[in-house]
């Protein structure tokens, strides 16, 4: 039957030439957009749509948003409302400073897009420069700590520190029943979030002034911090060795520039050491996002949550950097994880590591020395004239106690354009830093109605001398033989161009939506007036934050169907953990703390699990049919088994098996009818933006993956923003004010500071007013568009998986390679690997279902682009078909040796049975622009028997 296709521009394609939308969708040219529609058997885009789209859970009517503006619009607005900020002199400390970004890292680090749009480093053939940027910064958190081994990295400090405890927990030898001890001197936004995680988890929280010694009873771990609230800096080691004695382990939350001068927690004994690395070249960004670090000593490495990444070798036996013993990787175990944390803070860490090859450690103890130098100062200054200080021994902060006058020094120190910190109405604090100059501290001191002091000796140190750094530390010598910026630059350049992010090729991850990061979208978040901003600084200086953050609040909701919105959570993963203790508050406000049994089907996404688990739940799973759905006979019967005890039900949607559930009303109704409630887990929310609201086809609480559907990059690993969209009832539980009191009242949450990541919520905000309602919407009908072009292009080779009633997938599609295994013996990891030599990243491999890769190619795609993606995988299968037919024995083919580094290729004699053409010119067009891979094939299971994860030594590379 012929179809006739007319594709007039389709009703929701922006009419003016130009327009956002149109640069930020890859398919917009009508005879394009009906060749694929032809393909589908479609009339026009509206037609798949509503085939593919259960129209039980459409909303029909058009989202209510600005329309779409310009560039040069949203840049002007952006530039408004960062004007209604107020920049001052940052000295209000509490785990913030500000820094001097090197401008060489500012423009080829956090602006580059080399950096900014690469994924997660799962493919590590093809992540060999961020994977050597992310080990020095563990082999400098390690150095600086005075531990063995540290991951990269943590989403924020507070958050470290509750893993910390929770490591601490499950990695010592103290009973069940045992507490942990947290020193009153902890910040108290990080006293905040470790009670939450252990209200959810059921056990005990002490806080006690530990200068008095530790308290009796049972303890599985003590919290430490050097400096401490109060900016004191203690000899530690008789309290780390009192609490050893009793079994219990230690963490100590640390300021790493301090490290320069002071003895490490790890010399001090510590078994763990957390903490920021912000102050390391990374803007205050209004609160994050920022790279926290934890590091262990040896032994605890099964337990450690993050990434680590490792050095194995390759097939040639080239040194090669992966992510080592990825077992741990908390998706991977679902309810047995022991953290939800999935993702890192991947482009601060690399931007924090590039500060110390910048610096060295001779300049990060000069730029230590000159903070600590002003700060005594200060101290010298108030002492002489008769202000008590808290502690005569501190760092980089000093705190004085003024009866009664906390307000009238802190409006002195305003009016000169200096932010101190007032911590109550008879105490101020006040916190040097890099960028802190002599006519501050003279500000300051006058603040205060004293006389300044003789500057102090930068190379003077005020603190006990047994507390003096001895030891050596970044004595690799990528730390200290870049000291030019020519040698920065290059050094950039050569590790960006082993990569291959979003910036060269498409990135066909299903689940994880790499799209397009405009340049106008990222354009903002460096200006001073958003980047240097302290989160706790007064709301007259943070007007436009706050207006920003509310208007982008109410754009979510109006997506979503939601009833508010709390931007909050710092990752997806965090998202979910909030999410899951508001039903958790909800449930126990009603008076029925028996709830908390959380339904999974095993088609959500793996970190769900783990956030159900850390939220104090029981998991129970759901099957799915043959066919993808929810196993509603299933599902009734384990409602039926917990009916009672119900607290919820996860669901993602579309699933992870890349289709829209035709049920997923009747699964909320069924959760509802019980008790419970409907967690729809937002990370594909992509799929659904303009075309159906979770707040209105059943559910009561979902995150969003702002760092995916929203625009925000992947940066490699992170940054990432998960906030969470809410119904009325769930309203009074969405995550509170971090610097609030300890106690964790009436079940509401605090996961990060306030804002959680508000460095990059401009981000967001520029991409929903630059594509506007229609243009969301086109977005998402262009998303399913491409996965059912891919998946029909395709299926002829590799089935397609899973498909829905009407035989079309959502925004993605499994290509199923499990027979073909079973035929040639090549796997689908193979396929991934093969691929590189095409210049692409791999699809999502082996999940959700082993021996499949799941394929997403986003709305920005181009039809050139999915193309060439298509003619890789069709070639890739005739290579398959010449393994069945027997000309290659698989161990002889070019898939088993895939990727082929041009070393490889080009070094010596060619003894394989496969051309040089055929294994790095598989196609023509890869003549004009070839993609070679640094190394061949890592061995996974070399680097977790010989776990190596600092810099290797320069002689490692030699040979």
């Amino acid at each position: 039957m012929e179809i006739l296709v007319t594709v007039a521009a389709p009703s929701a394609r922006p009419d003016r030439e130009g327009a956002f939308p149109s640069r930020h969708i890859g398919v917009t040219d009508p005879e394009q957009l009906g060749s694929m529609l032809e393909r589908l058997g479609y009339a026009d885009l509206d037609a798949l749509v509503d085939a593919a789209v259960p129209d039980s859970i459409r909303s029909r009517d058009p989202l209510a948003l600005p329309g779409d503006v310009s560039e040069e619009e949203i840049l002007a607005e952006l530039r408004a409302l960062a004007a209604e900020n107020v920049v001052m002199t940052q000295m209000i400390g509490q785990g913030f400073s500000d820094t001097f970004t090197p401008p060489v890292i500012r423009r080829n680090v956090l602006e580059s897009p080399a950096w900014y749009t690469a994924y997660t480093p799962y493919q590590p053939e093809i992540s060999q420069g961020r994977l050597e940027a992310l080990l020095n910064f563990q082999t400098m958190v390690a150095d600086l700590t005075g531990l063995q081994l540290a991951n990269a990295s943590m989403l924020d400090e507070s958050s470290a520190a509750a893993e910390a405890v929770l490591l601490m927990r499950r990695a010592g030898r103290a009973p069940e029943s045992a507490r942990a001890v947290l020193d009153a001197n902890l910040f108290p936004q990080t006293i905040s979030v470790i009670r939450g995680r252990a209200e959810a988890l059921g056990f005990e929280v002490e806080i006690a002034d530990l200068t008095e010694g530790l308290p009796d009873g049972e303890i599985f771990g003590v919290v430490l911090q050097q400096p401490g609230n109060d900016g004191s800096v203690r000899d530690q080691r008789g309290i780390i060795a009192e609490a050893k004695e009793r079994g219990a382990m230690v963490t100590v939350i640390a300021d790493l520039l301090s490290l320069t001068l002071i003895t490490p927690p790890g010399e001090q004994g510590a078994d763990v050491a957390v903490g920021n690395t912000q102050r390391f070249g990374v803007p205050l960004f209004f609160g994050g996002p920022h790279a926290a670090y934890l590091a262990i000593r040896s032994g605890l490495e099964r337990s450690l949550p993050g990434r680590l990444v490792g050095v194995s070798k390759d097939s040639s036996g080239r040194p090669a950097y992966r992510l080592a013993l990825q077992t741990r990787e908390q998706h991977i175990r679902r309810e047995k994880a022991t953290s939800n944390i999935c993702t890192a803070q991947a482009l601060l860490a690399i931007t924090a590591s590039m500060y110390a090859v910048y610096h060295g450690p001779a300049g990060l103890r000069a730029i230590a020395e000159r903070a600590h130098a002003h700060a005594r100062t200060i101290a010298n200054s108030l002492a002489g004239a008769g202000i008590e200080l808290a502690s005569d021994a501190f760092f980089d902060t000093v705190v004085a106690r003024v009866p009664g006058r906390a307000e009238e020094i802190i409006a002195a120190a305003a009016a000169a354009g200096i932010n101190l910190r007032g911590i109550d109405a008879d105490t101020v604090g006040v916190s040097t830093d890099e960028t802190t100059t002599a006519e501050h501290v003279a500000a300051v001191v006058a603040a205060f109605g004293a006389e300044a002091a003789e500057a102090a000796a930068p190379g003077d140190l005020g603190f006990a001398g047994d507390l003096v750094r001895t030891s050596d530390y970044l004595t690799h010598p990528i730390f200290r033989t870049i000291r030019s910026e020519t040698q920065m630059l290059r050094y950039l350049r050569r590790l960006a161009d082993r990569d291959l992010a979003l910036d060269r090729t498409m990135i066909p991850l299903g689940s994880c939506t790499m799209k397009l990061n405009s340049t106008a979208e990222m354009e903002s978040i460096s200006w001073p007036e958003f980047a240097s901003i302290h989160p706790y600084a007064p709301e007259s200086q943070t007007r436009g934050w706050r207006k920003l953050i509310a208007e982008l609040e109410r754009r979510l909701v109006e997506i979503t169907g939601y009833a508010g919105v709390s931007l909050q959570p710092n990752s997806g993963a965090q998202g979910e953990y909030a999410g899951l203790l508001a039903i958790r508050g909800y449930h126990r406000s009603r008076g029925e703390e028996q709830r908390t049994v959380c339904l999974i089907p095993a088609s959500a996404h793996g970190t769900n699990a783990a956030s159900a688990v850390l939220a104090g739940m029981r998991v129970v799973v759901v099957k799915n049919t043959e066919t993808g759905r929810i196993d509603l006979e299933d599902l009734r019967a384990k409602i039926d088994a917990n009916r009672d005890e119900l607290a919820a039900i996860m669901i993602t949607y579309p699933s992870t098996y890349g289709v829209y559930d035709e049920d997923v009303r009747e699964v909320c109704d069924l959760v509802h009818e019980a008790g419970g409630q409907v967690y729809i887990d937002g990370a594909n929310m992509n799929a659904m933006v303009g075309l159906a609201q979770p707040g209105r086809f059943g559910g009561d609480v979902s995150h969003l993956n702002l760092h995916k559907t929203f625009a925000i990059p992947h940066g490699g690993g992170g940054p990432g923003v998960g906030p969470i969209g809410v119904a009325e009832h769930l309203l009074p539980f969405v995550p509170g004010d971090p610097t609030g009191t300890y106690a964790v009242s009436d079940g509401v949450p605090v996961v990060a500071t306030l804002f959680g990541s508000a460095g990059v919520l401009p981000i967001s905000y520029a991409y929903i007013a630059l594509m506007g309602g229609e243009g969301l919407t086109l977005a998402t009908k262009s998303a399913i568009l491409g996965a059912n072009y891919i998946a029909a292009r395709l299926t002829e080779h590799f089935p397609v998986l899973f498909t829905g009633e009407t035989g079309l997938v959502a925004h993605e599609c499994i290509l199923d390679l499990r027979e073909l295994t079973a035929a040639s013996g090549v796997t689908a990891e193979d396929v991934a690997k093969r691929l590189i030599d095409f210049g692409f990243h791999a699809p999502t491999l082996a999940f959700p279902v082993t021996g499949t890769l799941m394929v997403e190619p986003t709305e920005s795609e181009d039809l050139a682009e999915l193309d060439r993606f298509i003619e890789a995988m069709i070639v890739i299968r005739g290579e398959i078909q010449e393994i069945i037919d027997g000309r290659f024995a698989i161990a002889d083919s070019p898939l088993r040796a895939a990727p082929h580094a041009a070393e490889t290729v080009i070094a010596g004699e060619w003894d394989r049975a496969y051309s040089r053409e055929q294994a790095v010119y598989p196609v023509a067009s890869l003549r004009v622009d070839k993609y070679f891979p640094p190394v061949d094939r890592i061995d996974g299971a070399f680097g977790d028997r010989n776990l190596v994860c600092s810099c290797p030594a320069p002689e490692a590379f030699e040979n």
